[in-house]
């Protein structure tokens, strides 16, 4: 995940009579403010309730699938099937378990359980593909080489970079820039700017990094049928797609494909980006 979003962040803050609601496109609510249905940050029923995406929520969510549970799809066999294809000399080793996985999953209910169960489905598989390509099965924590490459970008003021810390790709999906590391950490509750070494050691911190980043780029992508490929584009599309780098969109698609085939699943249309 090496690209600039194709995302505008905008914040505006309404004030009067709602004076806890702030629009969040991207869902990067403090903490202790639930992301509502609408991708709005708030408190109350309206944001915590039916449809919440993050947060302190107090509903199950709505999801119109009977009942889909993420963990009975994401089992052990098929977590430690991606897993076990990585060296035992790896980094990701005991780092990256399933526990840590569902622990992150309860502050995003929504992952994995919108629309039919094929839907559930396809969501969970199209993630691990990403996750898989970008950690080599499970292996790395963080970017080969990270540390030599620069990804601050300098322009975005509200996520100012600190001196010396390195925003280069960290976790299951490689979070990367400062402009992720900031609002990532506001949304999950750590400083993801003065403390992005975090994301590399604390495990379900991590994933949540990858969930915060999957809902607010390609949750709607893929649950609204725009295909696997559309995902493609959300994480790397700058670098991969329209022909920048075929053979590395050919990868994530047969991860999906795969994935989708252990789930018993269709992989749908527009595979490729």
């Amino acid at each position: 995940m090496k690209s600039f979003p194709t995302i505008i962040f905008s914040i505006v803050v309404l004030v009067g009579a709602f004076p806890q609601l702030i629009s969040s496109q991207n869902c990067g609510c403090a903490p202790d403010l639930c992301c509502s249905k609408f991708g709005y940050c708030g408190t109350g029923n309206d944001y915590c309730g039916s449809g919440c995406q993050s947060g302190p929520c107090t509903a199950a969510p709505s999801s119109g699938n009977s009942g889909v549970s993420v963990a009975d799809i994401v089992t052990d066999a098929f977590f430690n099937g991606i897993a076990d294809q990585a060296a035992s000399s790896c980094a990701g080793k005991g780092f990256y378990t399933r526990s840590a996985f569902l622990e992150a999953l309860n502050s995003y209910p929504q992952f994995g359980t919108v629309g039919s169960v094929d839907d559930s489905k396809r969501e969970i598989a199209a993630f691990f593909a990403h996750v898989t390509h970008e950690t080599g099965h499970l292996c790395y924590i963080e970017e080969i080489d990270g540390p030599s490459k620069d990804y601050c970008d300098e322009s975005n003021t509200q996520y100012p970079c600190v001196p010396g810390k390195g925003y280069y790709g960290r976790g299951p999906i490689q979070i990367s820039w400062n402009f992720n590391y900031g609002p990532a950490g506001e949304s999950i509750g750590f400083n993801g700017l003065s403390q992005p070494e975090t994301v590399a050691t604390d495990n379900v911190i991590s994933f949540k990094t990858a969930l915060w980043y999957w809902m607010n780029h390609c949750h709607d992508l893929i649950t609204s049928g725009q295909g696997f490929g559309a995902t493609i584009r959300a994480i790397n599309g700058g670098l991969e797609c329209d022909g920048a780098n075929p053979n590395t969109v050919s990868a994530r698609v047969e991860y999906y494909t795969e994935y989708c085939n252990q789930l018993g699943v269709d992989p749908g249309n527009n595979l490729r980006c």
